[in-house]
């Protein structure tokens, strides 16, 4: 995995700061309980996130956001920007990509926010004469400006005891893995903080699924199916021997149920913490754990 450049790491160091948490008042349940592998969600689970989600997800429009955006891929200089108002053309480019997967039979598609971002230039009248795949210097413009973005609208930060947590659960011997809805970013972000690669926390890179990579986003059955395969095939790991954190009721828990594998609710933000009362669909299901901590997580594995 590659990391950040070293122009999007300064710009992310730039942009990004501490986010205060807002504390739930969430019934917490620990259990103790034993199990082989351990599959974390990173959006309101292992970061801290102004918008709960992936922001190509819950991120809104803004149209400051998506001016500075541009000038810091470099497609405009000094003030030649757009109009204002223009930042609704990514939205919308977002909103039309994935009604047409879902028209073709994909109820939970997932954006490539590179392709969403040079569809947008090009509605911009900025017509670039090769795909994003095909030319590294177009690639590296649209990752600053989805950066950029990103970080400006949907500022990420790790949750407190992130290191440590992870570092306590690898030195178990527990297996480690992620499952989460993503861009190109969500990962050398993550790296970014920890600082150091996935794999050097103790992450098994066959176990890493990131929604982008796939044209899918949580709650894609496939998803928790192909985990399922991978642990298999990784350590002859069943379902059973899963527990899987995360955020939200609909995304996390309840396909990791369906998925036969332990769900532990994390409550540790109110900004992310996605229950959706009086959702019908979810009847009187509940998560089987709650944590509002992440080293509680440690504890329930001991």
């Amino acid at each position: 995995m590659a990391a950040l450049s070293r122009a999007e790491y300064q710009l992310a160091r730039q942009l990004l700061r501490p986010l205060t948490i807002i504390r739930t008042s969430q019934p917490l349940r620990c259990p103790p309980l034993k199990v082989r592998a351990v599959i974390l969600d990173v959006y309101g689970t292992l970061l801290s996130s102004a918008a709960g989600d992936v922001g190509t997800a819950a991120g809104s429009a803004q149209d400051e956001a998506f001016a500075q955006a541009l000038k810091d891929g470099g497609w405009y200089q000094g003030s030649d920007l757009p109009a204002a108002g223009r930042a609704g053309l990514l939205t919308e480019a977002i909103r039309a990509s994935r009604q047409l997967r879902q028209e073709q039979g994909e109820p939970y598609p997932e954006v490539e926010i590179r392709s969403i971002w040079q569809a947008v230039l090009a509605e911009l009248g900025v017509a670039l004469d090769r795909p994003w795949q095909e030319d590294r210097e177009i690639e590296q413009g649209l990752r600053l400006t989805a950066l950029s973005y990103e970080c400006r609208t949907n500022p990420v930060w790790p949750m407190a005891g992130l290191i440590p947590t992870l570092e306590a659960l690898s030195s178990a011997g527990l297996i480690l893995g992620i499952l989460s809805n993503a861009q190109f970013y969500t990962p050398l972000l993550l790296e970014m903080f920890l600082g150091r690669s996935l794999e050097e926390m103790g992450f098994a890179p066959q176990l890493l699924l990131w929604s982008h990579r796939h044209g899918l986003g949580k709650p894609a059955p496939w998803l928790f199916a192909e985990m399922n395969r991978r642990l298999a095939l990784l350590q002859q790991i069943s379902p059973q021997q899963v527990l899987y954190l995360g955020n939200d009721m609909r995304k996390d828990m309840i396909p990791a149920n369906q998925a036969g594998w332990h769900g532990c609710l994390f409550a540790g933000d109110q900004r992310s913490l996605r229950l959706y009362p009086g959702d019908q669909k979810l009847g009187s299901a509940r998560p089987e754990l709650v944590i509002n901590e992440l080293n509680q997580l440690v504890q329930i594995l001991r």
